[in-house]
């Protein structure tokens, strides 16, 4: 096989320079017809898809047609890291969503519990109250206390809460206060550290806004030092 300079230039990608060394030192086989050089080209065509630069085209071709990994980039990791953050926070709305639940059915066991608690001291109650008239009855059928009777001790019970009242020395804080030799604005001190304790201070009785005494059964010394 022959070719020109062009066609030997193109086929194997050399230039004319090298090519016209290659002649001069007698490395290529040619001959001139008609004045135009030809290059014989006997086994180079067969053994050019077997030399060096061949194969590394080959490999190169090979390397392009195998799948490239993408890149890693700033977007892409921000990207895993906003869809690992999505999926945390769907975890943490289960698990808030369970405790939600696990609450309500504690409170609901507790409210069926309380319910039972107070459906038994009902009846107990119940009960206990139907004994109690059954034994009211017997001790009157016992007794046989009319209901005349029963008036008349109850009256009598009234008539000694109100003498034993009367035995009491009940003074109002007022009254009591203007017996007392003090200035105005000292009956007031005292009559205001009076009403500071009268909620917590059983000695202290309130009727109709306002406050009285019992010295026969307390002591109020501390509360009228001046």
């Amino acid at each position: 096989m022959r070719l020109t300079l062009d066609e030997y230039s193109k086929y194997f990608k050399m230039s004319k320079e090298m090519i016209h060394s290659k002649l001069r030192s007698k490395q290529l086989n040619y001959i001139i017809e008609d004045g135009v050089t030809y290059i014989i080209a006997k086994d180079t065509l067969a053994n050019k898809q077997n030399t060096p630069q061949n194969q590394e085209e080959r490999s190169a071709s090979k390397v392009k047609k195998m799948p490239q990994k993408p890149k890693t980039t700033v977007a892409m990791v921000l990207s895993l890291y906003q869809k690992e953050n999505q999926q945390l926070k769907e975890k943490i709305i289960q698990l808030e969503n369970k405790i939600d639940k696990l609450i309500d059915d504690k409170e609901q066991m507790l409210r069926d519990e309380m319910n039972k608690i107070e459906h038994l001291y009902t009846s107990k109650d119940e009960q206990l109250k139907n004994i109690l008239e059954l034994m009211n009855r017997q001790l009157s059928v016992q007794s046989n206390i009319t209901v005349h009777d029963v008036e008349t001790l109850e009256e009598k019970k009234v008539i000694e809460v109100e003498k034993s009242e009367d035995k009491d020395e009940i003074v109002e804080l007022k009254e009591y206060l203007k017996t007392l030799d003090l200035e105005p604005h000292q009956r007031k001190i005292i009559k205001k550290r009076f009403l500071a304790v009268y909620d917590s201070d059983i000695r202290i009785i309130k009727q109709n806004g306002k406050l009285f005494l019992n010295f026969s059964k307390y002591d109020y010394s501390d509360l009228l030092e001046y």
